[in-house]
């Protein structure tokens, strides 16, 4: 006997709507024209209810941390110019530019507040932290297969130099962040590998 039944379409339906709610969040980051993004504006523009946002995510917070991840793998490219000093100077100016818009800078404090609080926040901004310190590892990864930081070098301090700026002048805001630092903070990191190199091969 054939099976007359119909195939089940719940998951691609439920995949759907987060999907429309991560676009919709990421248009909204994007536009930055000064208006409220509440978990009342997502759903109404997803086409969804506030059920189905909380389904995924504990807080409009946590929606619009995921959509930044989202919109920096878009539009933050990792250059490959050859030198440390230009790929660096390439991916901080985008980088430093996407975290010093308002809405932006206002999304990462706020989630960081959050996450202090709250567990399910934590783990979200540990994720979106994560991903981002992944993708300047790589191209440090690589500039040290080209011979311009030393085998020995610790990476992942070079990495937390390059947030701990961000982050300390996105949350207390007393300094801007644009071009003009990406240049200086890439020109500092490259200096300091090709001295610790320099310091090696005596």
């Amino acid at each position: 006997m054939s099976d007359s039944r119909r195939p089940h379409t719940g998951r691609r339906r439920n995949e759907a709507a987060r999907r429309a709610i991560l676009d919709v969040a990421v248009d909204l980051l994007a536009r930055d024209d000064g208006v409220p993004v509440t978990i009342d504006s997502l759903a109404a523009a997803a086409g969804v209810g506030k059920q189905t946002i909380y389904r995924w995510w504990p807080s409009k917070g946590a929606v619009l941390l995921e959509a930044m991840a989202e919109r920096a793998g878009a539009d933050i490219p990792v250059p490959d110019t050859g030198t440390l000093r230009g790929d660096l100077e390439g991916f901080l100016a985008a980088t430093f530019r996407g975290a010093g818009q308002r809405l932006t800078a206002s999304v990462l404090r706020n989630s960081m507040a959050e996450a202090q609080r709250d567990p399910h926040a934590r783990e979200h901004m540990r994720a979106f932290v994560e991903s981002r310190r992944r993708v300047l590892t790589g191209l440090l990864e690589r500039a040290r297969d080209r011979g311009e930081i030393a085998a020995g070098a610790d990476l992942a301090l070079m990495v937390d130099q390059v947030y701990g700026v961000l982050w300390y002048r996105v949350l207390v805001g007393h300094e801007p962040l644009g071009d003009a630092q990406a240049a200086e903070l890439a020109r500092a990191l490259s200096d300091q590998a090709a001295a610790r190199l320099d310091a090696g091969a005596r």
